[in-house]
């Protein structure tokens, strides 16, 4: 303990004789139209060379020699500031950034820290105008569809939003909402995201090199901010589309103290289908002799609600209260009325069925500044997701009797099933800034998790019995309680490294599991437009995802590691090259090698239904692999933007109880993923985007050889013996030994902008899978005319046009 007490004060000697002849300038950057804040500004000191990036609130701390400063800040889209003083004494300055139209020159004056300059590797960060000006399935502007066209991430099936990152699962990538974690992050069972563009500030992707101050997931990060809402005036934006529309508005509740922003959106294919629903009843109905009659209702919508409050309550203290809340619902109800010939008796038969899931997310947020070196942000967060399948059944029956009296029986059925996980938990994140060469954070958090992985409640009654009762009821608690600090540090001109360390420790019934998760990462300049990048983290996830073999339905179940079932960790290495031509043009070439262990997957024919089964006997256990190498092509500036993304992978899964134990494809293992997205202005008004996909087909299993195959049972009564009861049994050698064909999509869109009196006008017209290609959803054995047994293509989406109505006010 001496021994310590004497190396303390020399580790932070040079800290304190640093700050003796240094000032320290420190603030917010933000846009001077709205105040809404810029996250990841360049603060560049042109005298020093000293420069740092505003953090996720846009604060900045950056200490410089006691001299005269010339501070350059800049973020790209907006007129870069120069601010010259000659201080004596630390220093708050806020800066606030115009928007506006430049020419490409000024653009590029602004110095944005370019790809190879950064420390961090398998980063990309999307703003919410790329996102915008590209085609979209339906003219729905998607963040998710966005990162899908990245290098490194893989889509699922056909339109929808699942990422698998890296070789990992959809339940392995993080995907917070200011902080908050977003268990299901789909509408439409996966064709569209939870998150609406117009409520978005920021997103960015880490796909390796992850710092310390992440943790919980093992392949990716997806952190979106939303938008702070305006604290100089009044403002509104909304669209109309094929499917869905939604609005948005923000302002000043108190002008550049306090304001809000709500976004809400909901689809009308319910209220679209209400006109053929009925027609097809009239159709029905005359049909009919008249001693029956049926009424049908049925259709499929989503909404979500996006809000948030931002207070300032001085220079020092901010605060912050964010909620989203989104629903799904499909629903099918038909009644069915009928009577005999001589109006004896009648009886209305109904049924009714409906799938229901949704999230709700709320944060509270407390930013501190004690001093101007140090930033601490404080949060409460709560996050929920359920889902709901139901369906029901119910008859009434009326006979009237010989002397005119009546009687009526009731039978009545209904049974539901229930799954859902819920989080409480707190964090603190604290930023120090000692000097320009270090950037240490560090944080503590918990996390109350409440698992309910199934819950079944089944309703039988008559007019004269009733039996309710419910199973598979069994709750799961756990605390997640975690640690980190990281320190960002520029050793050198040439050499910048971050690097950490993660703890966590995970308590679930009597059992506590800790994992201690190393982190590092660093750059080194080759030149002045080239570096190396290097990066090794380790990543721990106490929580797994019961998947389905079934598509389309969100019914995965979150559980908890438990006595039985370990924790998911990883371990990831990945290098790479990154090189800038012409300030206009960033090439990053990257390869890594992940392996995870302690991945499940459901036992043949296992279902979620069967709540009486403890789900720990429905998995098997195993562990997977990824390794491959990852090209993207990025052109900022100018007028024509995009990316060109090239991703070569391997994946693979090894389960002891599965494949005899060999090694396997896992399904989404990819060997080709190209990524091709192109924007280009025509003039202020016009602008055209363009959207190119292909991957090498998924891996499903199908039988190479079929034989016949008859009921056993039936060979002890030859008479009843024949060919009709054959069936065909399909002989699998191996896990995912078929490739379904190749995938590859055209999406094309044009935007017209036009400025009204009351704000300003776009149209935009799109074609989603632009040449028609019939991309493979699922495949299947069918029998041809001959009865021969042929494996046939189903598709989803052909050529789909769209159009939406977009205005600003």
């Amino acid at each position: 303990m001496n021994n310590l007490r004497f190396l303390l004060p020399l580790f932070l000697l040079p800290f304190f004789n640093c700050a003796q002849n240094n000032i320290t300038i420190s603030g917010y950057v933000d846009e001077i139209e709205s105040g809404e804040k810029l996250i990841g500004a360049t603060i560049y000191d042109l005298k020093s060379g000293k420069g740092t990036i505003s953090n996720d609130y846009g604060f900045y701390s950056l200490t410089l020699p006691k001299d005269s400063l010339k501070i350059r800040v800049s973020y790209i889209g907006y007129v870069t500031q120069v601010f010259e003083d000659y201080p004596d004494s630390d220093l708050t300055k806020n800066f606030s950034l115009s928007d506006q139209m430049l020419q490409e020159v000024e653009i590029l004056s602004s110095k944005e820290e370019l790809v190879h300059q950064k420390s961090e590797m398998s980063t990309v960060d999307l703003s919410m105008d790329k996102v915008r000006a590209l085609p979209a399935l339906l003219g729905e502007n998607d963040v998710m569809k966005t990162i899908q066209l990245l290098p490194g991430v893989q889509t699922g099936s056909e339109g929808t939003s699942g990422l698998y990152v890296r070789g990992g699962g959809p339940d392995q990538n993080l995907i917070l909402l200011d902080g908050v974690p977003v268990y299901n992050a789909s509408h439409l069972f996966g064709f569209f995201s939870v998150f609406n563009s117009d409520a978005i500030n920021s997103t960015k992707l880490v796909k390796g090199g992850f710092p310390a101050r992440y943790g919980g997931r093992l392949s990716s990060v997806i952190d979106i901010k939303m938008k702070e809402g305006n604290m100089k005036k009044f403002h509104g934006q909304g669209s109309i589309g094929l499917i869905a529309s939604k609005i948005s508005l923000e302002g000043p509740i108190i002008k550049d103290k306090t304001s809000f922003i709500i976004s809400a959106r909901r689809t009308y294919l319910d209220i679209l289908a209400r006109p053929f629903i009925a027609a097809n009843q009239r159709r029905q109905a005359s049909k009919n002799e008249g001693d029956a009659n049926s009424s049908n209702t049925g259709g499929y919508y989503f909404y979500d609600f996006n809000g948030k409050i931002n207070h300032k309550i001085n220079e020092k203290h901010r605060l912050y209260l964010s909620n989203y809340m989104g629903r799904d619902r499909a629903f099918l109800d038909a009644i069915d009325s009928y009577s005999n010939v001589n109006d004896s008796s009648y009886g209305v038969d109904t049924t009714k069925s409906q799938l229901r899931w949704g999230n709700i997310i709320s944060a509270l947020r407390w930013n501190y500044m004690p001093s101007n070196k140090v930033f601490i942000n404080t949060t409460l967060r709560y996050s929920k997701y359920d889902f709901l399948i139901a369906f029901g059944s119910s008859n009434t029956q009326t006979t009237t009797n010989p002397n005119n009296t009546t009687s009526t029986v009731n039978q009545n059925f209904n049974y539901s099933y229930i799954s859902n996980i819920e989080d409480w938990s707190g964090k603190i994140d604290v930023d120090w800034m000692p000097n320009p060469d270090h950037l240490i954070k560090l944080g503590i958090g918990d996390i109350y998790h409440t698992f309910t992985p199934g819950v079944n409640q089944f309703q039988l009654s008559d007019s004269t019995t009733a039996l309710d009762t419910t199973f598979g009821a069994v709750k799961h608690y756990a605390h997640e309680v975690s640690a980190y600090i990281e320190d960002d540090w520029t050793v050198n001109n040439s050499l910048k490294g971050n690097g950490g360390l993660h703890y966590s420790t995970f308590f679930v019934g009597n059992k506590q599991y800790s994992s201690f998760q190393p982190r590092i990462s660093f750059r080194y300049l080759i030149d002045s437009k080239s570096s190396f990048k290097m990066g090794y983290a380790k990543m721990g996830q106490f929580l797994h995802l019961l998947t389905n073999s079934g598509i389309g339905l969100p019914t995965d179940l979150w559980v908890p590691a438990t006595e039985k079932i370990k924790p998911q960790f990883s371990d990831q290495i990945a290098a790479g090259y990154a090189r800038t031509f012409n300030d206009k043009i960033e090439v990053s070439l990257e390869g890594y090698y992940k392996t995870m262990d302690n991945l499940i997957e459901y036992k043949d024919g296992a279902s979620f239904f069967d709540s009486q089964t403890d789900w720990q006997d429905k998995i098997h256990i195993g562990r997977g692999w990824s390794y491959g190498g990852e090209l993207l092509i990025e052109k900022k500036m100018g007028k024509t933007t995009g990316w060109i993304g090239y991703t070569l992978s391997w994946t693979n899964r090894q389960f002891d109880s599965i494949n005899f134990g060999l090694t396997y494809p896992y399904r989404y293992d990819r060997r080709h993923d190209i990524g091709i997205a192109i924007t280009h202005e025509i003039n202020n008004r016009i602008n055209i985007g363009m959207v190119w996909v292909y991957g090498t087909g998924n891996a499903v299993t199908l039988g190479r050889e079929s034989y016949s195959s008859f009921n056993s049972s039936l060979v002890n009564n030859i008479n009843s013996f024949n060919l009709s009861n054959e069936s065909v049994v399909d002989h699998i050698e191996s896990r995912n030994n078929y490739r379904m064909p190749n995938y590859h999509r055209l999406d094309i869109s044009i935007n017209m902008r036009k400025e009204k009196k009351w704000g300003e006008r776009t149209w935009s017209f799109g074609l989603y899978n632009a040449y028609s290609r019939q991309n493979p959803f699922y495949l299947q054995f069918t029998r041809d005319e001959k009865g021969n047994s042929q494996l046939s293509q189903f598709s989803l989406f052909p050529i789909i046009p769209s159009f939406t109505y977009s205005f600003k006010f």
